[in-house]
């Protein structure tokens, strides 16, 4: 996101006592932390977002017209931005390709690569299959499941996560878009993993380093899950390892077993992979051109 931000504790909302916070005022007082161009953007979602108030709506006044309690509610709103939390977890929700999830800070905020990964699965999977079953790994707000089952009506799709939490959001997700997917709280670090036997196993899981943290943006850094984030320095690919070792043997022969990686570690994952029977193993790149993926099937 743009500029990297930097937070005071407690930032004042800069409001005299006889006026309103009004679109203008608030992507300014915004604009020091993130810029202009991304500071009108947010204040134009939160608008839209919370108080369906098109810029439109907003360019012709009715930002002036807001009701005292609509006028509380946007100075809490805006308080929250300008003290680094993200702007989904402030409107509640985020887009991931064609729907909009709620997200809560018990989930990621899903991301455009993350659909990229979505998309790679849909055009490997065989569509003809009988009675498909997917499996995502690490759901959060299940935004892959979801998206998987609403693109392939006739699968059998279920999302794993060790988090109750991102479970119960991810189950409202599901609702909410009318897709069929089976939620199940598990850790694929245990020995205690459901049965089930799959055509294609998806995954995003945690796979940032610690040390890297000193890299990214305090947003996502002071406000994501960081076990939803983070591996141990010495063990990057702990959560690869677990579900590749898993998909050995519970993938069907030609299955495909899908990875969101961390560039750093694309070969060794790819030796790992090579080390346990996978065939077709595919780094590839997002759109930024980061070794961003990797697929790979069952003999």
């Amino acid at each position: 996101m743009g500029r990297q931000p930097t937070f005071l504790p407690l930032i004042h909302i800069h409001q005299s006592t006889n006026s309103i916070m009004t679109y203008s005022e608030l992507w300014h007082q915004l604009t020091p932390l993130y810029g202009e161009g991304e500071a009108k953007a947010m204040a134009r979602i939160l608008f839209e977002d919370c108080f369906r108030l098109s810029l439109a709506d907003v360019l012709a006044g009715a930002d002036r017209l807001m009701s005292e309690n609509e006028q509380a509610r946007l100075c809490c709103l805006a308080g929250r931005l300008l003290r680094g939390e993200p702007l989904q977890y402030v409107v509640g929700s985020a887009m991931f390709g064609n729907h909009r999830l709620k997200v809560t800070p018990a989930v990621l905020i899903p991301r455009p690569e993350t659909e990229q990964l979505c998309q790679l699965c849909l055009d490997s999977v065989d569509k003809t299959i009988d009675n498909m079953r997917l499996l995502d790994i690490g759901t959060g707000s299940g935004c892959i499941a979801i998206t998987l089952s609403l693109a392939l009506k006739q699968a059998e799709v279920e999302g794993w996560d060790i988090s109750a939490d991102a479970l119960s959001v991810a189950r409202q997700n599901a609702d909410s878009l009318q897709a069929n997917v089976v939620f199940r709280q598990c850790d694929i670090l245990s020995n205690s993993i459901p049965e089930g036997r799959w055509h294609a196993i998806v995954s995003n899981p945690p796979y940032i380093c610690n040390e890297e943290q000193k890299e990214m943006s305090r947003v996502v850094v002071d406000n994501e899950p960081h076990e939803a984030l983070f591996v141990p320095d010495s063990d990057p690919l702990l959560f690869y390892r677990a579900i590749a070792r898993y998909a050995s043997s519970k993938l069907l022969s030609g299955g495909g077993l899908f990875f969101e990686i961390n560039p750093r570690f694309s070969s060794e994952l790819a030796d790992m992979l090579k080390g346990l029977d996978f065939v077709d193993i595919e780094v590839k790149t997002d759109l930024f051109g980061k070794e961003r993926f990797i697929t790979c099937q069952r003999k």
